[in-house]
């Protein structure tokens, strides 16, 4: 074995794990929840949000390093060093003080809201009168619809689906009978009940599920606003449920499951030619998958120790909260005081396009950008509406990952195929929880005529583009579209997203070809302007990196994604770094990159914008002023969207575009309200405005006119706006 080659050793000095990091980023989510410039509601929201951003990451990422420990135990993240199970441990123990300030900040906001004039109530809290209301509504409405069991010899452990509620207890015979008489002693030798050591009956588990069909919270009478949560009145009524028993210890409980399905190809081909048949079946097993998490609301150790037990899982992902264990409740309380949230934003329709044109025109004269959620997916929408009714326009075709349940663009296209239009559309049926909603929509795209086509094998389809033919007097005319974020009318009111829409001629001929070899399931194409991945996205990306090592100290990049995970691109970062390249890098969420790192990343900064709106959008910039290479894409730097995913990225050509979104950029870069910066030993540190102005980057936006391309601002009023921005 002398001669064995030796396996290279990654550098981990400048690097962190993958999951750890998500964790921080979910830390700077919670924190919003204690801003005092944050509404009350708000902040609640913000709670409920790291509660829900908690239940997928334990779906999704626990869940999976969980199935890899049976798989490839001794795999080591190249970030970390870590194996999976020594991941998964990391993971629990870095949960728990989360999950104790999650609580705390809860219970401060509780008190908040109560103060505010908006009351949650218990049983021993409610009035004579609101009691009564109360026990009628349980005896009409809820009662009617419970399903308690016991589990014994005669009564087996039931199937918890995930993240659904349920009351459980732990129950001692009451040694009455239902009816309340005194039970009768048994003389019979064999008569009576089994008795525990000391005399005392074995406890038993009872469970009660929380109807999913009714609301979570009962709204008081009384004046004011004031309600009580649903699962606190059937916890409330646990002995009556479980008439002949005692209840020892009670909480309401919760099951977290691997969601991790996975599509097996071999699988598929043999038995189940019909792809989107596959689907549903395979979306039916994910309610089925492994638990990965007990969650309780409310302290009862015996209790939590023995469901642990039957689910099979170590007390380490066991957790007691005092928190609800689902917070979507809190929308559905009524009449709350509109000072309690934010200030309603209505995203506007851009002042420098004319509704009254259409857009076709407007766009053929220069490239235009939309800027969600300040700005309207209107004008995209008019796009395609205008063209299904256009007798001009030939085809439209376009990707699709996720949806609005009530899909306008869904039903242009759905337009425009009964119009007689070729309509295709590449559907990713795999989105993760928008499985089911994709295929709904399948279903009426093909009945309405459209082709649906779903990319190469073994790849999801992440790429957000569209392409629309138009007969013309000098042939074909072609308009290519371009997006950061989804087709999605809800998330563009609630994510910051850019949409692109251009005639360059250059870009649509590379959307053509786009097309066309997913059509023929091709993922090696060649493009010219376009960045696609899997195949050459990282290497374009790496040219252009290598392209500002070569300018030295006079390099520069600044990159806003998401996430960066993907450790070539990190290596290729570093190395930058240490050619003396400023670079600062936007990145929401998880960042396996550490800046500041002496000879590794010193020439790296790492900014995380948190606010009222999730920063969606992907930006790359190679460079600045007329030789920046920019590009708005649809990738994350994660080894998933580099290498397994088709993703496409566009580049900014229009001078105007590009001047805007670096100003943009800069601005990102001088937030000092929402935005965190990442220290050298991976910790994050809220920036604090200090002497300087107050720069919020969101509500820059909401309160100042975007005006670039179509007013033809000139280059030098943007910067001297930017200018401006400073010297106040």
């Amino acid at each position: 074995m002398e001669n064995a080659p030796k396996v290279k050793q990654r550098d981990l000095s400048y690097t962190q794990n993958r999951e750890l990091s998500w964790l921080k980023f979910n830390e700077r989510v919670l924190a919003q929840a204690v801003d005092p410039g944050v509404p009350l509601m708000e902040r609640m929201r913000f709670v409920s949000i790291f509660t829900s951003n908690l239940d997928e990451f334990f779906m999704v990422r626990v869940g999976s390093l969980i199935d890899m420990d049976m798989i490839a135990p001794e795999e080591a993240d190249n970030k970390s060093g870590m194996t999976p199970s020594e991941q998964v441990s990391a993971i629990c123990a870095a949960v728990v003080p989360l999950i104790e300030r999650r609580d705390a900040i809860y219970r401060a906001l509780v008190n908040e809201l109560d103060n505010a004039g908006v009351t949650e109530a218990t049983m021993e809290t409610l009035t004579a009168g609101q009691k009564a209301y109360v026990q009628e509504y349980y005896k009409e409405n809820i009662r009617p619809l419970l399903s308690p069991q016991v589990i014994d010899r005669s009564h087996p452990f039931p199937h918890l689906k995930n993240k659904a509620l349920y009351a459980a207890a732990l129950l001692t015979l009451s040694g009455k009978p239902a009816g309340g008489k005194e039970k009768e002693k048994e003389k019979d030798k064999g008569g009576g009940k089994q008795q525990a050591p000391g005399g005392k009956q074995p406890s038993v588990l009872g469970i009660v599920d929380v109807p999913q069909s009714l609301p979570r919270v009962i709204m008081l009478p009384g004046g004011g606003v004031r309600y009580i949560r649903t699962e606190a009145v059937i916890a409330a009524h646990m002995k009556k449920i479980f008439k002949i028993y005692d209840v020892s210890e009670q909480a309401i409980i919760s099951i977290t499951r691997n969601a991790d399905i996975s599509l097996s190809e071999e699988h598929y081909d043999d038995e189940n030619p019909d792809y989107l048949n596959y689907m549903r079946r395979l979306l039916k097993k994910r309610d089925r998958l492994a638990p990965v998490r007990l969650e309780l609301e409310g302290r009862a150790p015996r209790l939590a120790k023995r469901l642990a037990e039957f689910l099979k899982l170590g007390a380490e992902r066991v957790y007691a909260c005092e928190c609800p264990l689902k917070l979507d409740y809190i929308d559905q309380i009524e009449k709350c005081p509109a000072a309690l949230f934010n200030p309603p934003h209505v995203p506007v329709y851009p002042a420098y396009l004319n509704a009254d044109r259409p857009i076709w025109e407007q766009v053929v004269q220069r490239d235009v950008l939309l800027f969600y959620p300040y700005q309207s997916m209107q004008p995209f929408l008019d796009l395609l509406r205008q063209s299904a009714k256009d007798p001009d326009v030939v085809s439209i075709k376009i990707t699709i990952y996720r949806l609005a349940r009530n899909s306008a663009i869904a039903k242009a296209l759905c337009a425009a195929a009964e119009n007689g239009k070729e309509v295709t559309v590449l559907m990713e049926l795999r989105a993760r929880f928008d499985e089911q909603n994709n295929i709904d929509w399948t279903v009426e795209l093909e009945e309405a005529g459209c082709r649906i086509i779903y990319g190469p094998e073994n790849l999801k389809c992440h790429a957000k583009l569209c392409l629309i033919t138009r007969r013309e007097r000098g042939g074909l005319g072609y308009i290519a579209q371009i997006g950061t974020g989804n087709y999605n009318e809800k998330t563009s009111t609630l994510y910051t997203d850019f949409c692109m829409m251009t005639a360059d001629a250059a870009i649509t001929r590379d959307a053509v070809s786009f097309f066309e070899n997913m059509l023929i399931g091709n993922s090696d194409g060649e493009y010219d302007k376009l960045l696609v991945a899997p195949l050459a996205m990282k290497n374009r990306i790496i040219e252009q990196i290598d392209a500002q090592i070569a300018r030295g100290a006079d390099g520069r990049i600044r990159i806003k994604v998401n996430s960066i995970t993907d450790r070539e691109l990190i290596d290729k970062l570093s190395e930058a770094s240490c050619a003396g390249v400023r670079i600062d890098l936007i990145v929401r969420g998880i960042c396996c990159l550490v800046p500041g790192v002496p000879g590794k990343t010193e020439n790296i900064t790492v900014t995380s914008v948190v606010g009222r709106f999730l920063e969606h959008s992907r930006i790359y910039a190679f460079g600045e002023g007329v030789e920046m290479k920019l590009y708005l894409s649809s990738a994350d730097f994660m080894t998933r969207n580099q290498d397994r995913r088709v993703e496409v990225g566009g580049p900014v050509r229009s001078p105007e575009l590009k001047a805007f979104l670096e100003e943009y950029l800069n601005l990102l870069l001088a937030d000092n309200t929402r935005a965190w910066r990442q220290h050298s030993d991976g910790t994050y540190a809220r920036l604090a405005p200090g002497e300087a102005q107050s720069i919020d980057v969101q509500d820059w936006y909401l309160t100042h006119e975007i005006a670039f391309a179509a007013s033809q601002t000139p280059r030098e009023t943007l910067k001297g706006r930017f200018r401006r921005l400073w010297r106040r």
